[in-house]
């Protein structure tokens, strides 16, 4: 997987990292049992602070899509949602279609990225329809 990181975005790194992981699991870049290279070796390709990486890969860890062990270090999955992700989710993509509709973008638009980017994460965007 080829990760890319904007080093001069207001988003923190560990969260770009946290978001690009989690996008490559749903696009099926990252499978099952895939494991992640090591916090000090993702550093180091970025050019980053180990403890950034780290803390990227603990939150994965926390939000369960990826196992963390000594031996084997970060490898992904298994991935289930439970009620508890499904409420936070949920509660979060309100926030971000208010944004949409705040800033006037049409329903149909909103709509239709949706449709889109769901599409590009391994055929999810099929049931869509």
């Amino acid at each position: 997987m080829i990760i890319s990181l904007d080093l001069s975005s207001e988003v923190p790194i560990y969260q770009q990292l946290r978001d690009r992981i989690v996008e490559g699991i749903a696009d099926g870049t990252l499978p099952d049992g895939e494991s992640l290279p090591s916090t000090r070796q993702l550093a180091a390709d970025f050019g980053i602070n180990f403890h950034t990486v780290n803390k990227a890969y603990d939150l994965l860890r926390q939000q369960g899509f990826v196992r963390v062990n000594r031996k084997s270090g970060a490898v992904v999955g298994p991935t289930e949602s439970d009620e508890a992700f499904v409420a936070d989710w949920t509660t979060r993509a309100r926030t971000l279609l208010a944004e949409a509709v705040a800033k006037g973008v049409p329903a149909a638009e909103v709509l239709a990225t949706c449709r889109a980017v769901l599409a590009g994460f391994d055929g999810q965007g099929d049931e869509a329809k």
